[in-house]
């Protein structure tokens, strides 16, 4: 995670495929290690929008109530955005998916694109308004360094 924010990154989308929610991985589990990853990012100064998933409906649907719940709650808890359903308008629809029936094709990326694009333009947004209205101040010390008063010798340039 660390090398991916290195640089300059002002937004993460952080999304958990439906392959990973296949693992076997308890739900308490993957929320925790989701919310490391949130904490990693906020540190870095970077926002986080977050993306729920949601897993094959053979899975049933106590367990996809939880998944959807564990995603809610880190986006409430960290003060995140979030994206209800990364695969919204695609999730099941054959003709936006590939063969496998999981993975969007090329026309379900548009949709997806979209999707993401409709929760994410608020935060860039934001964030461009954040930078715009960055004032560069001096540094503190130079702030509350009292001048030496002026003498015709003092060949001091400010």
């Amino acid at each position: 995670i660390d090398w991916s924010l290195d640089g300059d990154v002002r937004v993460v989308i952080l999304e958990l495929g439906a392959n990973d929610l296949l693992r076997g991985q308890s739900v308490p589990e993957m929320k925790k290690n989701l919310s490391a990853i949130i904490e990693r990012i906020k540190a870095r100064d970077s926002e986080v929008l977050l993306a729920g998933m949601d897993t094959l409906t053979s899975a049933g649907p106590d367990y996809r109530r939880e998944i959807r719940d564990a995603f809610q709650s880190l986006a409430r808890e960290h003060e995140v955005p979030m994206i209800p359903f990364f695969l919204e308008g695609v999730g099941g629809i054959a003709s936006l998916n590939q063969p496998d029936g999981v993975h969007p094709n090329a026309e379900g990326c548009r949709v997806v694109a979209a999707t993401v694009y409709r929760y994410l333009r608020p935060l860039l947004d934001q964030e461009k308004r954040r930078t715009e209205n960055k004032t560069i101040s001096p540094p503190a010390d130079a702030r509350e360094r009292k001048r030496a008063p002026r003498h015709p010798h003092n060949f001091s340039t400010d």
